[in-house]
């Protein structure tokens, strides 16, 4: 559905800290010093915004990425929040929506963007 998502940041660094643990693996650096990590043919990129003013959150945005078990949810969300994220909503967890029953846990980065970890069990 979609080929990459990008997050702003006000610090590479921290954020590199931060996401290297979230996903387990180092990022790559493009030439202008932008993150990117990838899995199962997604793209997720973390860089200072092209404009110069400062990287701010998308209020009512969230960037999803999705998991094969319950456990790999919770070990992202565990990773996530030990590098600095902080959890918000509910706790880890199944809800039901209009897809059907997801396991689901959330947090935010240290910039304030809002992620999320996704099992979808076969229904």
């Amino acid at each position: 559905m979609f080929s990459h998502i990008m997050v702003g940041s006000n610090d590479l660094d921290r954020s590199k800290t931060f996401y290297d643990a979230l996903f387990g693996k180092e990022a790559k650096r493009d030439e202008k010093g932008r993150l990117s990590y990838g899995r199962k043919g997604a793209v997720f990129m973390v860089s200072n915004p092209i404009d110069g003013q400062a990287a701010t959150h998308a209020n009512g945005g969230t960037v999803g990425f999705a998991f094969d078990s319950e456990d790999e949810v919770n070990a992202w969300h565990a990773a996530g929040c030990a590098a600095g994220g902080k959890p918000c909503e509910d706790p880890p967890g199944y809800r039901g929506n209009a897809f059907g029953k997801l396991y689901l846990a959330y947090l935010r980065d240290p910039d304030g963007n809002k992620l999320c970890g996704l099992y979808r069990p076969q229904q």
